[in-house]
Formats: C-alpha cells, structure tokens, sequence
C-alpha cells in the first residue's frame, strides 16, 4: 500500500497559493470546484443518509465557496434528495454563476429576507443544513445577508440540524481561528490540505474531513507545516522485535522529583514503561527518594549527583537518552545540577519544565550545553514565552511559526505543548500534532509526555520524529479517555496512563477516496 499523501497545514494566502499552483499546472478552476462539491456530496450522503429523508437546506455564498454550495446542491438533488437552496447575496464569480446556472433547475429557491435568515425562520426542519457561505479567502466578520445568515445557522443547530461546513465554518478566519459568530457544524468538510484556523479552532469544526481534488502533488512540494497522524506514527514508531531485552528496548534517566514534587518523576517514569522503554532509573532528591521507590518499584533509584564522578556512575555508563525537569523545582541550586548533568551527560536528552525555567531567559547557557547532541525541548507557551523573551499572547497567536529560531539557535528540537501542539526543528521543519483535547491542560500532562518522549529519543535517535510520535499518541490516549467518558469535565491522568497501550496501537489503516484524512470531533458529545 502507498503511503498516503502529506497533509500540510496552511494560511488563507497559502491555500490560495496552492489553488493557483493547480491552475498553473492545467486543472482549470472550475473542475477544483466540481471536484471539491461532488466528493462533499459524496460524504453528506454517506455521513448523513437518513437525516437527508428530511432534506437538504444550503446556504450558497457569492464566492466560490458558494459556488461549492451548487454543485452539493446539484449531486444531492439528482439522488432525489429534496433540496432548498438560499442565496443571501447574488453569486459574484463567473464559475460560481455557471455551477448556479448547472443546478437552480433542480432545487428550490429560499427568498433571502435579512429578518428571516437572521431568526433561523428559513428553517423548515431539514435534516442537514449546509453553509457554503464564505470559504478560506474572508476574513472579519460576516457583514449584511450574509451575516444574518451565519446567525440564523446558529438557530437551526440548535433546533437539531446537522450543521455541514464547507471548507471551514462561516465566520471562522482560516489563518488565525478567531471565530467571528461560526455556528458550530457537525462536520467540516475541507480540500487538499488543512487551515490553520481548523486546529486552533476544533470546536467550530466537529469532524473534520480533508478530501482529495488534486492538489495533493503540489501540497506534498510545499514547506508548511505537515500534520503527523496514525499512518505517519505508525511508519516512524519502532515494533519491538521477538528477541528484544531491557538492553535493546533501551534506558533512560529521569532527573526530577525535587521536595514535594516526586508525583512528577513517578508520572514520567509510569508513561515510559507504558511506552515500551527498558529500563527506568528515576534520580530524584533525597526528600523524594522513598516516595518514589514506594510508587515505583519497577525503576531503579538515585539521589542528585552531587559532582561529575556521580553522573558518570549513575547517569553516563547507564543510561540511553536522559529526561531532566519534572519536578525538578526553581532555583540556583537545580540550574547547577542541571548544567553538572549535561555537561558530564553528553548523549541525546530531553528537556522539560523546570530544566527549563532554571534559565529564565538565558538561552545562550542552553545552546552551550547541548553543544548540537540530539534533543528536544518540550515547553508549554508560558515557559517559552520566559525563554523567549515573547509575550504569551504572541506565542499562542504565531504558535507554528515562533518556536523556529529558537530551534535554530540551539540547534534542538523545539516542541511547542498545545492545541495543535507544533514541534519544529532548527532547519524550518515544522510537524503538527492535533490529536489532544483541551482536558489535556493539567498539572502531570507534561511529565507523562516527557517520558513518552525520552522513550522513542533513546529507541529511534531520531528527535523530530521522537517528540511527533509521542505528541500524536499521548493526544490519542487523553481522547480515548474523553470518549469513553463522554460529557466528563476533567480526569485522573491515571486514566490517561491506562489508555497508552491502546493509543500506541497505530497500524496504519487505509482510507476511503476521496478521503485523505480525518481528525474526529475534539469534544465528544455528551
């Protein structure tokens, strides 16, 4: 089976661009069009054949977004759906008009009363409702009809349509994700490659579909940022052969647990085992000691090295890859036993939470240290934003873009934790893991993460791929959770440790044309 085509993650400019690149190469606009409403209609159909009994309500844009809208509007009429079609604004572009000449034989005509469509009363109890109303290209708030309409979707979602988007939901900015009154669909149905606004903003989206009209080849050559999903884990992560050993599955060290903070080594060593390491030696203080080998009797124990002749013992003629920070805790102290175990300390390392708040902005001491050795850097936005010297604000708005010089300047693996998290390297390499939940975001979820990390570092030595694999997967087990317990408002990470050995399951499954790839509803209804 071929592997399937790379998924980049775009700007509104950058998939107009991409649309462009197809034309210049001799698909004409129109056929993307056609292509991009027949397979939508396709999935409707699929995804929806019961509620289609009821009909069909479409919202049709003046751009070509609308002009998407008449050819779902079109395909769904001919399989004798019954469909209504509302037009708040005349179409405005010369394939838009065609495909609305092609389909408004077939469907019935909405009157665009602003009141109307504002109060939802264009309603008449349709099973699906489809906003083909503004595409990739606009930005702000929808203003006028169209604007009304965006509010009336809002009603008739919550009088129990299935809501389907077209590209993305109107209203939503596909580069920044500020939703400017999106209704919340059901379903996002969107073309050849995925908007940055998709992931920042999951929950307007539900389901999101990416369908294949023919880019695919021209997105593959881009630089933006790849999505990593199933297929793409399931080709990077190691299968632990028959005749492996502790030896083979390798070592690692964890340098944390300082007074009062044990919970966190103990997390970070339990998602390890659960990951498929070897061996564990958590080297915690001397107050965290015997908590940790109450709550860890499968790991070996060490108290902080207290010169370099103690790391070389403990930590260089042991360990495969070593995990430095959770729980380390703040002060001169730890930034002294951090920069004594890297300096003794020269193969791969991760570096997590307080390993990394000891330097406060002091980014030079860290490049230093790691002198260009194989690592990764796992910050959440604050702790980058300290490094950095970058707003929170400015972190969270640039999120796939910031963390590249810093890559680059320390020549590490930067993973950036959030909703998508983003991982980049020094070259501009930038991968995206989407698969998490907002639940997520809780004390302990960083630790289990490092662990996961310093697994694959010390199994495949190859960091990109390390920090990606373990980003999907620890996203996977924390939905898994959420899908088990629907409607849940939080939960023990004891349950997201449970569900690691189901999430690192990641054959690759092939999908279903014109489907390239499918991230499922972010928040699973209760």
């Amino acid at each position: 089976m071929s592997p399937r085509p790379l998924i980049r993650v775009v700007t509104s400019a950058e998939a107009a661009t991409l649309d462009h690149g197809a034309i210049a190469a001799g698909t004409p606009s129109r056929a993307l069009m056609q292509r991009a409403g027949a397979a939508s209609a396709t999935e409707i159909a699929l995804r929806f054949g019961d509620r289609l009994r009821a009909g069909a309500l479409i919202f049709a844009g003046p751009g070509n977004n609308g002009g998407d809208a008449w050819v779902v509007a079109g395909a769904l009429a001919a399989t004798g759906v019954r469909v209504r079609v509302c037009e708040p604004v005349a179409a405005a572009t010369d394939d838009t008009k065609a495909e609305r000449a092609m389909a408004a034989l077939a469907v019935e005509r909405v009157p665009a009363d602003a009141t109307a469509l504002g109060a939802g009363d264009t309603y008449r109890g349709e099973g699906v409702v489809v906003d083909g109303l503004l595409g990739t290209g606009s930005s702000g708030a929808p203003r006028g009809a169209v604007g009304a309409a965006v509010v009336g979707l809002r009603s008739m979602r919550e009088r129990g349509a299935e809501l389907v988007a077209l590209d993305l939901p109107s209203g939503l900015d596909a580069s920044s994700g500020q939703a400017f009154g999106a209704a919340r669909a059901s379903l996002t149905l969107t073309y050849g490659t995925i908007k940055r606004g998709h992931l920042l903003a999951r929950a307007s989206c539900g389901r999101i579909v990416v369908l294949d009209i023919g880019i695919g080849g021209i997105a593959a050559a881009s630089t933006n940022p790849q999505l990593v999903d199933r297929s793409w884990v399931a080709r990077h992560v190691p299968e632990i052969s028959v005749d492996a050993h502790k030896g083979t599955r390798r070592k690692i060290a964890i340098v944390g647990g300082g007074a009062g903070m044990s919970g966190a080594v103990i997390l970070a060593a339990q998602a390890a085992w659960r990951s498929g390491v070897g061996m564990v030696k958590a080297v915690v203080s001397r107050d965290a000691l015997n908590s940790v080998r109450e709550a860890e009797p499968q790991s070996l124990t060490a108290v902080w090295p207290a010169g370099a002749d103690d790391v070389t013992r403990e930590i260089t003629h042991w360990a495969d890859v070593v995990v430095i920070g959770p729980g380390l805790g703040h002060g001169g102290a730890q930034r002294e036993l951090v920069e004594r175990v890297l300096r003794a300390w020269t193969g791969p390392v991760v570096l997590d939470a307080d390993a990394l708040n000891v330097f406060g902005a002091d980014v030079n001491a860290i490049a230093g240290l790691l002198n260009g050795r194989p690592a990764v850097l796992t910050p959440h936005p604050v702790e980058f934003a300290r490094l950095t010297g970058h707003s929170v604000d400015d972190v969270l708005a640039h999120r796939f873009d910031v963390a590249v010089p810093l890559a680059r300047h320390t020549r590490a693996t930067v993973l950036l934790k959030g909703q998508p998290t983003v991982i980049s390297s020094g070259s501009g390499e930038r991968l995206v893991a989407a698969s998490g939940t907002p639940l997520l975001a809780a004390a302990g979820s960083g630790d289990l993460l490092a662990g996961m990390v310093g697994t694959l570092l010390a199994q495949i030595q190859d960091p990109m791929a390390a920090a990606a694999c373990a980003a999907w997967v620890h996203g996977r087990a924390a939905w898994l959770v959420h899908r088990r317990q629907r409607g849940v408002r939080g939960f023990a990470l004891a349950h997201v440790l449970a569900q690691l050995p189901r999430a690192w399951t990641v054959q690759s499954t092939p999908t279903r044309a014109p489907v390239l790839l499918e991230l499922p509803d972010i928040m699973p209804p209760a």
